[in-house]
């Protein structure tokens, strides 16, 4: 085992690097149309309700975990339950991370040539959804570009973790994420002085609980469980960097803060544009790549509007790509005992062979973009790891810190350096709402084809 693994250098740097984690493309787009969609105001209720008895006791589970080992998904497994079969549940999980990032990196590639084309003016003139849809198509269809793309944004996310804990994703996490929010912020103050801005909050507030199927409330279920990064060993790991002294609740529920509140700050960005633009409030990659192209030359400033949102988009991506490279870096590190170099470019270069495929699987390969009944390589991989492998590994988290390393011994560890209320809730949420919500979600999905 690697002795010198690192750690973070205050609980502050922790709760930027697992927030940067948990904010991603999907609380960019997702959320605030799924809000929108589902009864403004009272899809919020419901999920904060999910987030608070859910989403937060499984990522204290998690890092109660990781901190208490000091190991990777992996490795903390084989600590706590030495010759058993628990440690295929770490190993699910870097799995899951590797399977992510493949295919996530090829959508966070797009944002980089977005990025680019508006530095270059490319969405200052008007421009019609055709048009967008061209460009977008063009992009996606060409194999070069979308490869090239994918292996850049993988060689950017590596550069960050080759330089360790503190050294490369706490530093990268105090400067990025600050740039995230205050540019968020300044996007926010530009969007909601927009004419028509009214209808988009009302789109995205108004309280309407007739929309509040069932479909809509495990769509809450699901968003408060994937948006934090949940199930696929990244809290075990970035756990395992705390200090004993760190105060592991208070740091949680600051992450779900951050990333339930940021999301929310999303849709105060998007709706009121949108509704200035007259454009549909479309939900899904084309919201932000072809829908929002077409609506910036309506805004005073409107191509520096467009510089700065995908620059956060780009930004939010990063943040969640290492995370995912750290969880599997962090298997070889410490199981494998490879150098953190070694490691970090030997799984990247693994990780761009697999994402090949998916970013070919936008028209850039007939074969890529047609199989699994025209679902695509990228589709399927997202269903694969991005439900099914996340919605396993939460259940048998759960599982195993509930019934077999026991609540007793996560509670001591959560109330060393901190304080865990309600400890006696928190394990039967564990041990029992927990795991049955999160299995709700996969047979939910298995059942009705509706992937969160």
């Amino acid at each position: 085992m690697s002795v010198n693994r690192g750690k973070w250098s205050s609980d502050f740097g922790f709760i930027l690097a697992a927030a940067g984690s948990a904010i991603g493309l999907g609380n960019i787009w997702r959320f605030p149309y799924t809000v929108g969609q589902y009864g403004g105001g009272a899809f919020i209720l419901v999920y904060l309700a999910f987030v608070a008895l859910i989403g937060i006791p499984v990522l204290l589970a998690e890092l109660s975990v990781g901190r208490s080992t000091e190991r990777s998904a992996v490795g903390a497994f084989k600590k706590l339950v030495p010759n058993s079969w628990w440690p295929a549940v770490g190993g699910l999980g870097v799995l899951c991370g590797f399977g992510i990032l493949s295919f996530y990196s090829v959508i966070a590639g797009w944002t980089l040539r977005y990025f680019y084309m508006a530095l270059g003016g490319r969405f200052g003139d008007a421009m019609t959804s055709d048009e967008s849809t061209q460009i977008f198509t063009e992009l996606t269809a060409n194999p070069t570009a979308a490869i090239l793309l994918a292996a850049a944004f993988l060689v950017l996310t590596a550069l960050v973790v080759r330089g360790g804990i503190s050294g490369g994703i706490e530093r990268a996490a105090r400067v990025l994420m600050p740039v995230f929010l205050v540019i968020l912020l300044l996007l926010v103050g530009r969007s909601v002085t927009l004419d028509g801005a009214s209808e988009g909050f009302a789109f995205l507030f108004a309280f309407d609980f007739s929309k509040l199927s069932a479909a809509a409330v495990v769509s809450a279920l699901g968003q408060a469980l994937f948006s934090m990064s949940l199930g696929m060993g990244a809290m075990i790991t970035y756990g395992s960097y705390l200090n004993r002294d760190d105060n592991v609740p208070k740091a949680a529920v600051t992450v779900a803060f951050f990333d339930t509140g940021l999301a929310m700050i999303a849709g105060l960005m998007i709706f009121p544009a949108l509704f200035h633009a007259g454009a549909s409030p479309t939900g899904g990659p084309s919201l932000i790549f072809i829908v929002m192209a077409t609506i910036f030359n309506t805004m005073p400033f409107g191509s520096m509007f467009a510089i700065a949102f995908y620059g956060l988009l780009a930004i939010a991506a990063l943040t969640s790509t290492i995370s995912l490279l750290e969880v599997i870096v962090a298997y070889f590190v410490d199981e494998r005992e490879w150098s953190r170099e070694r490691a970090t470019w030997v799984v990247t270069a693994a990780c761009f062979a697999l994402a090949v495929p998916s970013a070919l699987s936008f028209g850039g390969s007939a074969f890529f973009t047609n199989m699994f009944g025209g679902t695509g390589f990228l589709g399927m991989a997202n269903i694969v790891f991005g439900n099914y492998f996340l919605s396993i590994g939460a259940v048998l988290i759960c599982v195993f810190v509930g019934w077999k390393w026991g609540i007793g011994n996560a509670v001591a560890e959560l109330n060393r350096g901190g304080n865990l209320r309600a400890a006696a809730v928190w394990g039967a949420l564990v041990r029992y709402v927990c795991p049955v919500a999160v299995a709700i979600v996969l047979i939910y999905a298995a059942f009705t084809g509706n992937y969160l």
